[in-house]
C-alpha cells in the first residue's frame, strides 16, 4: 500500500496545541469523526486508548504511531498531526514526541495492519523526511514531505 492511499489534506494537521497524551489523541478522534462519517469519535478514542495501555506507541525521536482497528471501517486511513509543543507520550526513548501518525484499519485486518504500520515506520525512519514533516506548516507541507 502506498502512503499517499491513506494520507489526506483534511486528515493532516500542524502545530496542534496540546499538553497531554490524553488531549492529543481527543484530537486525532475528533480528526477522524470530522472527516469520516463512518467512523464515530468515542469509538476511535477508546481504540487508541486501549492500544496504548497495552504499551505506549511512541516508537522514539519523538515520534508515535498510535493505531487501532475500527468495526466498520472499509479502509485504512491515516491521521497526521505535529503538536506544539511536544509533549510527554511515555516514548521508549522516553523523550517527548512532536509527531503523530495515526492509523485506523478495518477490525479483521490483522496482515495489512501490520504491512501498513511497518510501511509508516519505514518512512519515518528517514531523518530527512522527519526534518520535513517538524518544518511542515501546512498539511500540503506534511503531504509533500511524506511522498
Amino acid at each position: 500500500m502506498d502512503i499517499q492511499a491513506i494520507v489526506s489534506l483534511d486528515r493532516t494537521k500542524c502545530a496542534v496545541q496540546c499538553n497531554s497524551k490524553k488531549r492529543i489523541l481527543e484530537i486525532i478522534s475528533g480528526i477522524a469523526s470530522d472527516n469520516n462519517p463512518e467512523v464515530e469519535e468515542t469509538g476511535v478514542l477508546t481504540a487508541l486508548m486501549s492500544r496504548e495501555k497495552m504499551g505506549s506507541t511512541g516508537i522514539g525521536n519523538g515520534i508515535a504511531l498510535p493505531h487501532g482497528r475500527l468495526p466498520g471501517l472499509d479502509r485504512v486511513i491515516a491521521i497526521v498531526v505535529t503538536s506544539s509543543p511536544a509533549i510527554d507520550f511515555d516514548a521508549i526513548d522516553n523523550k517527548p514526541v512532536d509527531i503523530f501518525f495515526t492509523l485506523l484499519v478495518p477490525e479483521e485486518q490483522t496482515e495489512g495492519h501490520l504491512q501498513t504500520l511497518a510501511m509508516v515506520a519505514s518512512r519515518l525512519s528517514n531523518k530527512e523526511t522527519v526534518k520535513a514533516i517538524r518544518r511542515a506548516k501546512t498539511g500540503d507541507d506534511i503531504i509533500a514531505a511524506l511522498q
